[in-house]
Protein backbone atom coordinates (compact mmCIF):
# COMPACT_ATOMS: atom_id res chain seq x y z
CA UNK A 1 0.00 0.00 0.00
CA UNK A 2 1.18 3.54 -0.78
CA UNK A 3 2.33 5.71 2.12
CA UNK A 4 0.09 8.47 3.43
CA UNK A 5 2.47 11.03 1.92
CA UNK A 6 2.13 9.40 -1.50
CA UNK A 7 -1.64 9.21 -1.13
CA UNK A 8 -1.85 12.88 -0.15
CA UNK A 9 -0.16 13.83 -3.42
CA UNK A 10 -2.73 12.03 -5.57
CA UNK A 11 -5.29 14.21 -7.36
CA UNK A 12 -8.73 14.47 -5.77
CA UNK A 13 -11.40 12.69 -7.79
CA UNK A 14 -14.33 13.84 -5.64
CA UNK A 15 -13.87 17.45 -4.62
CA UNK A 16 -15.67 19.89 -2.34
CA UNK A 17 -18.78 21.74 -3.38
CA UNK A 18 -21.13 18.76 -3.44
CA UNK A 19 -24.26 18.89 -1.30
CA UNK A 20 -23.92 15.73 0.74
CA UNK A 21 -24.71 16.17 4.42
CA UNK A 22 -22.01 16.92 6.96
CA UNK A 23 -20.60 13.65 8.24
CA UNK A 24 -21.94 11.66 5.27
CA UNK A 25 -20.13 8.34 5.01
CA UNK A 26 -20.71 8.04 1.26
CA UNK A 27 -18.28 10.79 0.25
CA UNK A 28 -15.68 9.44 2.69
CA UNK A 29 -16.02 5.97 1.17
CA UNK A 30 -15.67 7.28 -2.39
CA UNK A 31 -12.54 9.29 -1.64
CA UNK A 32 -10.92 6.37 0.19
CA UNK A 33 -11.74 3.90 -2.59
CA UNK A 34 -10.48 6.16 -5.37
CA UNK A 35 -7.19 6.61 -3.53
CA UNK A 36 -6.74 2.91 -4.16
CA UNK A 37 -6.70 3.55 -7.91
CA UNK A 38 -3.45 5.49 -7.56
CA UNK A 39 -2.66 7.64 -10.59
CA UNK A 40 -4.68 5.49 -13.00
CA UNK A 41 -7.35 7.00 -15.22
CA UNK A 42 -10.74 6.10 -13.77
CA UNK A 43 -14.25 5.96 -15.23
CA UNK A 44 -17.01 5.94 -12.62
CA UNK A 45 -20.71 5.21 -12.76
CA UNK A 46 -23.04 6.23 -9.94
CA UNK A 47 -26.50 4.84 -9.29
CA UNK A 48 -29.27 7.27 -8.44
CA UNK A 49 -29.10 7.96 -4.74
CA UNK A 50 -27.63 10.39 -2.22
CA UNK A 51 -24.18 10.26 -3.79
CA UNK A 52 -25.39 10.96 -7.31
CA UNK A 53 -28.03 13.62 -6.68
CA UNK A 54 -25.72 15.57 -4.37
CA UNK A 55 -22.56 15.46 -6.47
CA UNK A 56 -23.85 15.97 -10.05
CA UNK A 57 -26.37 18.81 -9.79
CA UNK A 58 -26.67 20.14 -13.35
CA UNK A 59 -24.66 21.90 -14.66
CA UNK A 60 -22.09 21.19 -11.96
CA UNK A 61 -20.16 18.08 -10.93
CA UNK A 62 -17.94 17.34 -7.93
CA UNK A 63 -16.19 14.60 -9.93
CA UNK A 64 -12.95 15.54 -11.67
CA UNK A 65 -12.86 12.51 -13.95
CA UNK A 66 -15.34 10.76 -16.23
CA UNK A 67 -18.58 9.95 -14.42
CA UNK A 68 -21.88 8.50 -15.65
CA UNK A 69 -25.21 8.99 -13.92
CA UNK A 70 -27.33 5.85 -13.96
CA UNK A 71 -30.79 4.79 -12.97
CA UNK A 72 -31.22 3.26 -9.54
CA UNK A 73 -30.83 -0.31 -10.74
CA UNK A 74 -28.20 -0.33 -13.48
CA UNK A 75 -24.87 1.11 -12.33
CA UNK A 76 -23.21 -2.30 -12.76
CA UNK A 77 -24.86 -2.86 -16.15
CA UNK A 78 -23.68 0.52 -17.42
CA UNK A 79 -20.11 -0.02 -16.30
CA UNK A 80 -20.00 -3.53 -17.76
CA UNK A 81 -21.02 -2.01 -21.10
CA UNK A 82 -18.39 0.72 -20.86
CA UNK A 83 -15.70 -1.82 -20.01
CA UNK A 84 -16.73 -3.99 -22.96
CA UNK A 85 -16.79 -1.02 -25.35
CA UNK A 86 -13.28 -0.04 -24.25
CA UNK A 87 -11.96 -3.53 -25.04
CA UNK A 88 -13.77 -3.57 -28.38
CA UNK A 89 -12.36 -0.20 -29.42
CA UNK A 90 -8.87 -1.36 -28.47
CA UNK A 91 -9.33 -4.49 -30.55
CA UNK A 92 -10.52 -2.40 -33.49
CA UNK A 93 -7.42 -0.22 -33.25
CA UNK A 94 -9.38 2.94 -32.37
CA UNK A 95 -7.78 3.28 -28.93
CA UNK A 96 -4.10 3.05 -28.04
CA UNK A 97 -3.58 -0.60 -27.06
CA UNK A 98 -1.31 0.50 -24.20
CA UNK A 99 -3.91 2.80 -22.68
CA UNK A 100 -5.24 1.58 -19.34
CA UNK A 101 -8.51 2.56 -17.70
CA UNK A 102 -10.00 1.53 -14.37
CA UNK A 103 -13.76 1.05 -14.20
CA UNK A 104 -15.73 1.47 -10.99
CA UNK A 105 -19.46 1.46 -10.28
CA UNK A 106 -20.91 2.97 -7.10
CA UNK A 107 -24.30 2.29 -5.56
CA UNK A 108 -25.98 2.60 -2.18
CA UNK A 109 -27.44 -0.39 -0.40
CA UNK A 110 -30.88 0.19 -1.94
CA UNK A 111 -29.37 0.22 -5.43
CA UNK A 112 -27.12 -2.75 -4.65
CA UNK A 113 -28.69 -5.15 -2.15
CA UNK A 114 -32.15 -4.71 -3.65
CA UNK A 115 -33.12 -3.22 -7.01
CA UNK A 116 -29.59 -3.28 -8.46
CA UNK A 117 -28.66 -6.81 -7.44
CA UNK A 118 -29.68 -8.38 -10.74
CA UNK A 119 -27.35 -6.19 -12.82
CA UNK A 120 -24.55 -6.58 -10.25
CA UNK A 121 -24.82 -10.35 -10.20
CA UNK A 122 -24.95 -10.47 -13.99
CA UNK A 123 -21.92 -8.23 -14.44
CA UNK A 124 -19.80 -10.31 -12.08
CA UNK A 125 -20.97 -13.62 -13.55
CA UNK A 126 -19.93 -12.42 -17.01
CA UNK A 127 -16.47 -11.58 -15.67
CA UNK A 128 -16.19 -7.88 -16.52
CA UNK A 129 -12.94 -6.28 -15.39
CA UNK A 130 -14.51 -3.71 -13.07
CA UNK A 131 -14.91 -2.81 -9.42
CA UNK A 132 -18.33 -2.45 -7.81
CA UNK A 133 -18.55 -0.45 -4.59
CA UNK A 134 -21.57 -0.49 -2.32
CA UNK A 135 -21.66 2.38 0.16
CA UNK A 136 -23.91 0.77 2.74
CA UNK A 137 -25.80 3.27 4.89
CA UNK A 138 -28.54 0.86 5.81
CA UNK A 139 -31.65 2.31 4.13
CA UNK A 140 -33.01 4.24 1.15
CA UNK A 141 -31.77 7.53 2.62
CA UNK A 142 -32.20 9.73 -0.46
CA UNK A 143 -35.94 9.13 -0.74
CA UNK A 144 -36.92 9.36 2.90
CA UNK A 145 -35.16 6.67 4.99
CA UNK A 146 -37.21 3.67 3.85
CA UNK A 147 -35.95 0.27 4.97
CA UNK A 148 -33.82 -1.82 2.63
CA UNK A 149 -32.62 -5.39 2.98
CA UNK A 150 -29.45 -3.89 4.49
CA UNK A 151 -31.41 -2.23 7.32
CA UNK A 152 -30.48 -3.91 10.63
CA UNK A 153 -32.88 -5.97 12.70
CA UNK A 154 -35.18 -3.82 14.89
CA UNK A 155 -33.95 -0.53 13.39
CA UNK A 156 -36.42 2.29 12.90
CA UNK A 157 -37.11 3.47 9.35
CA UNK A 158 -40.06 5.29 7.84
CA UNK A 159 -41.36 1.99 6.43
CA UNK A 160 -40.48 -0.01 9.54
CA UNK A 161 -41.93 2.24 12.20
CA UNK A 162 -41.62 1.68 15.93
CA UNK A 163 -44.80 1.49 17.99
CA UNK A 164 -46.98 -0.64 20.18
CA UNK A 165 -47.27 -3.34 17.51
CA UNK A 166 -43.77 -3.66 16.02
CA UNK A 167 -40.32 -2.67 17.34
CA UNK A 168 -38.87 -1.57 14.00
CA UNK A 169 -37.71 -3.75 11.12
CA UNK A 170 -38.59 -7.36 11.81
CA UNK A 171 -36.05 -9.04 9.52
CA UNK A 172 -32.30 -9.50 9.80
CA UNK A 173 -30.19 -7.70 7.22
CA UNK A 174 -28.91 -9.49 4.14
CA UNK A 175 -25.28 -10.66 4.12
CA UNK A 176 -24.48 -9.39 0.65
CA UNK A 177 -20.70 -9.67 0.97
CA UNK A 178 -20.91 -13.43 1.47
CA UNK A 179 -23.35 -13.69 -1.44
CA UNK A 180 -20.89 -11.89 -3.71
CA UNK A 181 -18.02 -14.09 -2.48
CA UNK A 182 -20.07 -17.10 -3.53
CA UNK A 183 -20.04 -15.74 -7.09
CA UNK A 184 -16.41 -16.97 -7.11
CA UNK A 185 -15.03 -13.70 -8.44
CA UNK A 186 -11.37 -12.68 -7.99
CA UNK A 187 -11.78 -10.27 -5.10
CA UNK A 188 -14.46 -9.42 -2.52
CA UNK A 189 -14.04 -7.40 0.65
CA UNK A 190 -16.00 -5.82 3.48
CA UNK A 191 -14.65 -2.67 5.14
CA UNK A 192 -15.65 0.44 7.06
CA UNK A 193 -14.77 4.10 6.54
CA UNK A 194 -13.61 4.28 10.16
CA UNK A 195 -10.50 2.31 9.20
CA UNK A 196 -9.31 4.20 6.12
CA UNK A 197 -6.07 2.27 5.63
CA UNK A 198 -8.04 -0.97 5.44
CA UNK A 199 -10.35 0.55 2.80
CA UNK A 200 -7.50 1.92 0.67
CA UNK A 201 -5.57 -1.34 0.82
CA UNK A 202 -8.62 -3.33 -0.26
CA UNK A 203 -9.39 -0.84 -3.02
CA UNK A 204 -5.86 -1.25 -4.36
CA UNK A 205 -6.38 -5.01 -4.51
CA UNK A 206 -9.78 -4.56 -6.16
CA UNK A 207 -8.42 -2.26 -8.89
CA UNK A 208 -5.54 -4.62 -9.68
CA UNK A 209 -7.67 -7.77 -9.73
CA UNK A 210 -8.02 -9.42 -13.12
CA UNK A 211 -11.79 -9.52 -13.43
CA UNK A 212 -14.69 -8.33 -11.29
CA UNK A 213 -14.19 -7.14 -7.72
CA UNK A 214 -16.73 -6.13 -5.08
CA UNK A 215 -16.30 -3.85 -2.07
CA UNK A 216 -18.98 -3.47 0.60
CA UNK A 217 -18.20 -0.42 2.72
CA UNK A 218 -20.10 0.73 5.78
CA UNK A 219 -20.85 4.42 5.28
CA UNK A 220 -22.99 5.85 8.11
CA UNK A 221 -25.76 8.34 7.37
CA UNK A 222 -26.20 10.77 10.30
CA UNK A 223 -29.66 11.78 9.10
CA UNK A 224 -30.98 8.26 8.70
CA UNK A 225 -29.16 6.82 11.70
CA UNK A 226 -30.28 9.77 13.84
CA UNK A 227 -26.69 10.17 15.00
CA UNK A 228 -24.33 13.08 15.56
CA UNK A 229 -22.52 13.93 12.31
CA UNK A 230 -19.27 14.13 14.28
CA UNK A 231 -19.56 10.43 15.17
CA UNK A 232 -19.41 8.99 11.64
CA UNK A 233 -15.92 7.51 11.85
CA UNK A 234 -16.34 6.48 15.49
CA UNK A 235 -19.53 4.57 14.68
CA UNK A 236 -17.80 3.01 11.69
CA UNK A 237 -15.03 1.73 13.95
CA UNK A 238 -17.51 0.46 16.52
CA UNK A 239 -19.31 -1.50 13.81
CA UNK A 240 -16.07 -3.42 13.22
CA UNK A 241 -14.99 -3.62 16.87
CA UNK A 242 -18.33 -5.07 17.99
CA UNK A 243 -18.40 -7.70 15.26
CA UNK A 244 -21.52 -6.17 13.75
CA UNK A 245 -19.55 -5.49 10.55
CA UNK A 246 -16.51 -7.79 10.41
CA UNK A 247 -13.66 -6.57 8.24
CA UNK A 248 -12.58 -9.35 5.89
CA UNK A 249 -11.61 -10.16 2.33
CA UNK A 250 -11.97 -13.07 -0.06
CA UNK A 251 -8.95 -12.98 -2.35
CA UNK A 252 -8.99 -15.63 -5.12
CA UNK A 253 -11.36 -17.69 -2.99
CA UNK A 254 -9.29 -17.43 0.20
CA UNK A 255 -11.21 -15.91 3.14
CA UNK A 256 -9.19 -13.77 5.56
CA UNK A 257 -9.99 -11.49 8.50
CA UNK A 258 -8.19 -8.22 7.80
CA UNK A 259 -8.45 -6.40 11.12
CA UNK A 260 -6.64 -7.59 14.27
CA UNK A 261 -8.16 -10.91 15.25
CA UNK A 262 -10.48 -10.81 18.23
CA UNK A 263 -12.16 -13.56 20.16
CA UNK A 264 -15.84 -13.45 20.93
CA UNK A 265 -15.05 -12.40 24.51
CA UNK A 266 -12.79 -9.65 23.20
CA UNK A 267 -15.42 -7.94 21.08
CA UNK A 268 -16.96 -4.69 22.24
CA UNK A 269 -20.62 -5.23 23.24
CA UNK A 270 -22.91 -4.30 20.34
CA UNK A 271 -24.90 -1.90 22.55
CA UNK A 272 -21.96 0.52 22.24
CA UNK A 273 -22.60 0.67 18.51
CA UNK A 274 -26.39 0.88 18.84
CA UNK A 275 -26.67 3.43 21.67
CA UNK A 276 -25.52 6.59 19.80
CA UNK A 277 -28.03 5.95 17.01
CA UNK A 278 -31.55 7.33 17.37
CA UNK A 279 -32.92 4.61 15.10
CA UNK A 280 -32.30 2.17 17.95
CA UNK A 281 -33.35 4.35 20.90
CA UNK A 282 -36.55 2.34 21.48
CA UNK A 283 -34.45 -0.73 22.26
CA UNK A 284 -33.11 0.94 25.40
CA UNK A 285 -36.52 1.47 26.94
CA UNK A 286 -37.49 -0.79 29.86
CA UNK A 287 -39.01 -4.03 28.63
CA UNK A 288 -36.87 -4.34 25.50
CA UNK A 289 -33.88 -6.02 27.11
CA UNK A 290 -34.65 -9.26 25.28
CA UNK A 291 -34.40 -7.50 21.91
CA UNK A 292 -30.91 -6.22 22.74
CA UNK A 293 -29.91 -9.71 23.84
CA UNK A 294 -31.22 -11.11 20.58
CA UNK A 295 -29.23 -8.60 18.52
CA UNK A 296 -26.08 -9.47 20.48
CA UNK A 297 -26.68 -13.16 19.82
CA UNK A 298 -27.18 -12.53 16.11
CA UNK A 299 -23.99 -10.46 15.93
CA UNK A 300 -22.04 -13.20 17.73
CA UNK A 301 -23.42 -15.82 15.32
CA UNK A 302 -22.55 -13.75 12.25
CA UNK A 303 -19.06 -12.97 13.51
CA UNK A 304 -18.44 -16.66 14.29
CA UNK A 305 -19.69 -17.57 10.80
CA UNK A 306 -17.22 -15.18 9.13
CA UNK A 307 -14.35 -16.30 11.36
CA UNK A 308 -15.24 -19.91 10.57
CA UNK A 309 -15.07 -19.32 6.82
CA UNK A 310 -11.74 -17.53 7.24
CA UNK A 311 -10.31 -20.44 9.22
CA UNK A 312 -11.72 -23.18 6.98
Amino acid sequence: MATIKELSNLPERLVGGHRLCGGCGASIAVRQVLLGAGEAEVVSSVATGCLEVSSTIHPYSAWTGSVIHNAFENSAATMSGVETAFKALKKAGKIDPDRDLKFVAFGGDGGTYDIGFQSLSGATERGHNMVYVCYDNGAYMNTGIQRSSATPHYAWATTSEVGSVLPGKMQRRKDLTSIMADHRIPYVAQASVGYWQDVVKKAEKAFTAEGPAFLNIMAPCPRGWRSDSALTTELSRLAVDTGFWPSFEVDQGVWKMTMPAKTKNGLTPVVEFLKPQGRFKHLFKPGNEALLEQIQQEVDEYYAYIVGRCEA
